[in-house]
């Protein structure tokens, strides 16, 4: 009840504070709008926590109209103050549940409280769940698997039990709530795989159980820790789906059959002229996924790269730049009558019908892809030269095949170097407004990148026919969805003027994030660990290897311990092994990750470095009577933990403006609530 008490109670103070959008508030309370609307969006994490916080918006009367538009914009009278408490709520529970986890591991009630000490003062568990994020409702969701898990181990000699069969499903229900908010979900999942196989192979040594018996062992886990929560992940999404099912700013990042489902689309039941002809207008988009339209706009390449002419880009969003007309080689007057079909093997110059340049490349290499050509938008009202020149070929057509708006794959093949019409999918710098390069390249060889389909279909002089015939199925749209989230996930690139930090800063507390204010009249957040908590925590790491180390020699040289000791022993393996593995997964891939990374990522393994630390320094305040004789080794151990508890204390009194915010004079400042508490040069507070 303490430990429930203060965690609320920190998470929950100053709740409203400030009233306005911080940091990522931006995007996951606009996604909570979209599900309250039922807008389809994109985003690169899996729907599980954006529907979460929209149904806490929902529910606390937050009508979805806010437009969350920038940090510092005033949320006036919208009702915030639900998907706030909702986060808040869900961060409450991680000290509780790492109470119970470390209560479990080690059967002391001080290492429990050392744990959960550490995570309810801790500044930064305290930021991070106070405001409408994924990362509270990704931590609550792997505390609760990994505790799960934990009860379920101690349910090992009452298999199949009720209470055997309620932790294990439990287990499985939480990996898939992870998982179904982020994709890290993925490393508490190994954790429990892990812990499973163990878990098996334990069972296999043992010769009262005859081969049937752990066949249904077998079957059981497997049933709950891979069956269920994949039938639940994908019955996220299908709520996902069902939800959003108007057109949105997510439209783009997908097929045409994609969104040809949703209402409001230009595609939704929608009719056009069924085969491509002169004269027509169109959007042509690539295949690749996340490919983007055809596009192009007024501004120029720069000096130095390739030809000084209009960009030509591919663009994820709906925009009158991705209209295209389509020309024969020569002609450039609209046809009388019923036009001339565009068939495969047919030469066409396609104009700009924005800027009336022809879609044009040359020799000159491209921006990024320096073995593919550029390409341009060149000439004036129709008029170029031999290098606007395209031939339009239907994959596995023949020739005479007319072009079908939406269901053909064509290819753009350009006449004068023989090079065809590409999407690399790599982003440009801020001078091409970070769209994507569309270069032409030299390498025939037919993929997604060089394919593209007639997408819009303009042309008044040819009857339309519906389109519904185009709706994907479930399964198609699921795996199309996860695809454009994994290529999003890896082109994920800094915001201006923010700095992204290396997985070696996390531990050592280097470097915090910026969630409000930046003067002395604005209300000031910052998201950094009670420095105290933080650098204990890394202490805690290199004792824990070390007492492990010691014990082990001195079990392998056969000193007496005694029965305590052994105990301590098992518990520093087995229960502190369970939490640096835990640890490690949550941390180690970092180091391998390509995509930009941010100190908050490291928050799930700072919880386990937190129970570790409870676990270890425990465990070394009750050997004291190793080196003291009573009474001074219950001394020792006693003033460890009330110094442990002071410091720990006075570091969340120095350091709570930081989490609850603050007005007024800056850090550097004499009389600033943060002075001369810069302990590191790289805080930016």
């Amino acid at each position: 009840m303490l430990v429930a008490g203060l965690s609320f109670s920190t998470r929950l103070y100053k709740l409203t504070e400030p009233p306005h959008v911080c940091w990522d508030e931006t995007h996951f309370g606009k996604m909570g709008s979209y599900y309250i609307n039922r807008t389809f969006f994109f985003d690169v994490h899996p729907p599980l926590g954006k529907m979460l916080i929209g149904l806490a918006g929902y529910m606390s009367g937050y009508n979805g109209t806010f437009p969350f538009i920038k940090p510092g914009d005033k949320y006036e009278n919208q009702n915030y103050w639900g998907m706030r408490g909702f986060c808040a709520v869900l961060g409450s529970f991680l000290p509780i549940f790492a109470y119970l986890i470390v209560l479990e591991l080690s059967n002391s009630c001080t290492a429990a409280i050392i744990a959960a000490t550490l995570l309810i003062f801790d500044t930064g568990c305290i930021t991070i769940s106070q405001y409408i994020l994924l990362d509270p409702i990704l931590m609550f969701f792997i505390m609760a698997a990994v505790l799960s898990m934990v009860k379920f181990n101690q349910q090992r000699y009452r298999s199949f039990t009720a209470s055997w069969w309620f932790w294990l499903v439990l287990t499985g229900i939480n990996l898939a709530g992870a998982l179904g908010v982020k994709f890290v979900g993925l490393f508490v999942i190994v954790l429990v795989g892990l812990n499973t196989i163990g878990d098996l192979w334990r069972l296999l040594g043992d010769m009262s159980l005859s081969l049937v018996d752990i066949a249904k062992h077998f079957l059981a886990r497997a049933f709950a820790l891979i069956l269920l929560p994949l039938i639940l992940y994908v019955t996220i999404f299908a709520v996902h789906f069902v939800v959003l099912n108007k057109s949105g700013p997510g439209d783009g990042f997908f097929s045409s059959a994609f969104q040809s489902r949703l209402i409001g689309n230009n595609l939704h039941n929608a009719s056009m002229p069924e085969y491509l002809a002169f004269g027509s207008t169109v959007t042509i988009k690539n295949l690749r996924i996340a490919g983007g339209y055809l596009h192009s706009h007024w501004h120029l390449y720069p000096e130095g790269v390739g030809a000084r002419q209009q960009q030509v880009t591919a663009y994820l969003h709906k925009d009158y730049n991705n209209l295209w007309v389509v020309h024969r080689q020569q002609d450039n007057n609209s046809q009388s009558g019923n036009p001339d079909l565009v068939r495969h093997g047919d030469i066409v110059r396609l104009e700009h019908k924005e800027t009336t340049r022809n879609l044009h490349s040359h020799l000159h290499e491209a921006p990024l892809t320096k073995k593919h050509f550029q390409v341009t938008g060149y000439g004036i009202n129709g008029t170029g030269d031999a290098n606007d020149l395209w031939q339009m070929e239907v994959c596995g057509g023949r020739k005479g095949d007319p072009v079908k708006v939406l269901r053909s794959k064509v290819r753009f093949l350009h006449r004068a170097t023989g090079c065809v019409l590409y999407s690399s999918g790599k982003t440009l710098p801020k001078w091409g407004w970070e769209q994507i390069e569309v270069t032409c390249s030299p390498y025939l060889k037919e993929t997604p990148s060089s394919q593209w389909n007639i997408e819009d279909h303009i042309n008044p002089k040819l009857p339309n026919i519906s389109l519904s015939v185009l709706k994907p199925n479930f399964l198609e749209i699921l795996l199309e969805s996860h695809i454009v989230m994994f290529r999003g996930n890896s082109g994920l690139k800094p915001k201006d003027n923010e700095m992204n930090s290396k997985p070696w800063h996390w531990p050592i507390n280097y470097q915090g994030l910026r969630f409000s204010g930046v003067n002395a009249t604005e209300y000031r957040v910052y998201l950094l660990g009670n420095p105290v908590v933080w650098w204990i925590n890394l202490a805690s790491l290199g004792l824990y290897f070390t007492m492990v180390a010691v014990a082990s020699i001195a079990t392998q040289r056969g000193f007496s311990l005694g029965q305590q000791r052994i105990e301590h022993s098992l518990v520093l393996v087995r229960g502190g092994g369970l939490l640096m593995l835990g640890w490690l997964l949550h941390y180690a891939p970092f180091f391998t990750m390509g995509r930009i990374l941010y100190f908050h990522h490291y928050f799930p393994a700072m919880l386990f470095s937190s129970m570790l630390t409870g676990l270890t320094l425990d465990i070394l305040f009750r050997s004291a009577d190793l080196l003291l004789h009573p009474p001074y080794s219950y001394w020792f151990q006693r003033t460890g933990q009330l110094l442990l508890l002071f410091s720990i204390l006075y570091s969340f009194y120095l350091f709570h403006p930081l989490s609850y915010g603050m007005t007024g004079p800056l850090a550097h400042e004499p009389g600033s609530a943060m002075a001369g508490l810069k302990w590191m040069d790289s805080w930016e507070f």
